[in-house]
């Protein structure tokens, strides 16, 4: 073979088998995305290009197929690394090998507590990644004005990264209730990003409000939870990412509409998937499966995992096996299946060497734990019986706005095992002020002791839940000392941790640990009489200030409907 041809001259001689491809899969059966046909054919590969199908070549390396079915790689649409727990090259040492060749995230997590340094490190680890990692920008940092975060980004703060090639464009505007009042800011944000990609985030938003949201100049949408306020938001011209994560779990409500005929406007993305569940169920390859079971005709969920996927985020040069796109394949044995057995990223068979040649990264952002230490007294809350509570909805983040009467001693307000209502607490943890949120949940099963996270959406200050002050205490304590975390506290002392001194978000661990850790705090969890099967993901949703109905904030118990904090 020449050596000083131009790429493109090597690839149209690949194609046309005037010479051997760099790479062959042989033998096996294409799935065709125009027709969902399974086509016995070779793929030629030339460098991380498809350069031939729907014919025989002969290959300098091959990768025997032996009938197997090759399906375009997976492409999850919106997601936050960080709520994976693990570091970027650990996501995807995780993820690549269930066929997700590319990943679109948010670093929303990691911008409000460090701002734009998170869109320098998640850039940096996007150039080493194997899988494709794009970026979207943080739009809503932090999300309201009724939470403290550990940074405020205006649209300068974006502009400067607008133009990197791994960015796409302005990540989930979840302000919707700023857009619809044209608020200046979230206006000069839309404006700065005009004529490119902006995700939306608007949950339960239908009508004409939908219409002057989507009038903004918003492509996407992952927040619906029925399959009637899917259908109208893609007839409005939204292509909506049908959700399935650790907490938030669409793929039921939603894959009644998600056929052949409209698969060129529904996806797939998980938004939040803990390492456990990846390794108990999968990723979209588990996705994929549920769908195809759920009655949503295979190449319709193919589609949806790929080619509608690529087009909707401008990824022209992928989402299908054929000449002239990027080679990122699946080997599978069954469509319903979807058991991934081989993975094509950019040409390359996937394997530990390929994730070892990566450049490292070191860790940042370990010292992000800037909360005062806080005692018993410093949760007391004080009030009438009469109390707002949270209602927890198990695999869903909207809550329930109840009202509940607790017992009351000596002026102080007490969860209620009873019931099922807990305390729940929000500490802030960025050094700003010395605030306290303090409330109730029902919901969690919860009998004795205390669970807190400094993973808590979007601002990510402390949220705890317990039935004791002591141990809620202990606790948050407990995480300012490790950098950030998971804790459970019972009897005066921390029984189980996962310290995540990453951005206190991600473990600085391989992701194989960080799943045993899960476990662990499980165990812990349900110790306590938890029933929740994911209460750790659950908590950091409490002081989510964008999501119906009820939440809670360092400043207090939230009504999200009228966007009001409530009196304390």
């Amino acid at each position: 073979m020449s050596t000083d041809r131009a790429p493109l001259s090597r690839r149209i001689l690949q194609g046309q088998g005037a010479e051997p491809a760099d790479l062959v899969v042989r033998d096996v059966r294409l799935l065709d995305l125009v027709t969902g046909a399974l086509v016995e054919t070779d793929i030629a590969v030339c460098g991380d290009t498809v350069v031939g199908t729907y014919g025989r070549y002969e290959g300098a390396r091959v990768i025997e197929g032996r009938g197997r079915i090759a399906v375009p790689g997976f492409i999850d649409t919106h997601l936050h690394v960080e709520s994976s727990m693990v570091t970027p090259l650990e996501f995807d040492r995780c993820v690549l090998p269930h066929g997700v060749t590319t990943a679109i995230c948010d670093p929303h997590e990691m911008a409000n507590v460090v701002g734009v340094e998170a869109f320098r490190y998640f850039l940096a680890a996007a150039e080493r990644t194997v899988m494709d990692l794009r970026v979207n920008l943080s739009s809503c940092v932090p999300a309201t004005a009724l939470e403290t975060s550990g940074a405020v980004l205006g649209a300068e703060d974006l502009l400067p990264f607008r133009a990197h090639p791994k960015v796409i464009g302005l990540a989930e505007f979840m302000n919707f209730p700023g857009v619809l009042a044209g608020d200046p800011d979230c206006l000069q944000k839309l404006e700065a990003f005009r004529g490119g990609h902006v995700d939306g985030h608007a949950p339960l938003l239908r009508g004409l409000a939908l219409n002057g949201y989507a009038a903004a100049g918003i492509r996407t949408e992952h927040e619906a939870t029925t399959a009637e306020e899917a259908l109208e938001k893609i007839r409005k011209g939204l292509t909506v990412l049908i959700r399935e994560g650790s907490v938030c779990k669409d793929l039921a409500a939603l894959a009644p509409i998600l056929d052949v005929a409209t698969s060129p406007f529904l996806c797939f993305c998980t938004d939040d998937r803990n390492p456990l569940e990846i390794a108990h169920e999968g990723h979209l390859d588990f996705l994929i499966r549920k769908a195809i079971a759920l009655g949503v005709p295979p190449l319709a969920a193919y589609r949806a995992a790929s080619l509608t996927a690529a087009r909707a985020f401008g990824l022209a040069d992928r989402g299908m096996i054929a000449p002239g796109y990027r080679a990122d394949l699946v080997l599978i044995d069954a469509l319903e299946s979807c058991n991934v057995s081989d993975v094509v990223s950019a040409g390359r068979l996937v394997d530990e060497a390929l994730f070892a040649a990566r450049p490292p990264m070191a860790s940042v952002a370990t010292d992000s734990m800037k909360a005062r230490r806080i005692t018993a007294a410093d949760l007391v809350l004080r009030g009438e019986a009469s109390q707002p509570v949270i209602g927890v909805i198990p695999g869903k983040i909207i809550t329930e706005h109840l009202r509940l009467t607790l017992p009351v001693r000596d002026g102080a307000v007490l969860p209620d095992p009873a019931q099922d209502v807990a305390k729940v607490c929000v500490v802030p943890r960025h050094g700003h002020n010395g605030n306290i949120g303090r409330g109730f949940v029902r919901g969690f099963g919860m009998r004795r002791g205390a669970i807190a996270s400094s993973v808590g959406h979007d601002s990510h200050n402390i949220c705890v839940v317990g039935t004791d002050d002591a141990a809620m205490a202990l606790a948050v304590n407990r995480l300012g000392e490790i950098g950030g975390g998971f804790a459970v506290a019972e009897d005066g002392k921390v029984v189980a941790e996962l310290p995540l001194p990453v951005a206190g978000l991600m473990s600085d661990r391989p992701f194989e640990e960080v799943a045993r850790g899960l476990e662990r705090m499980g165990e812990a969890g349900r110790a306590l009489g938890i029933t929740l099967a994911d209460p750790f993901l659950q908590i950091a949703f409490l002081p989510l200030p964008v999501i119906p109905h009820l939440k809670i904030t360092d400043r207090g118990m939230l009504d999200v409907d009228r966007m009001a904090l409530l009196p304390p």
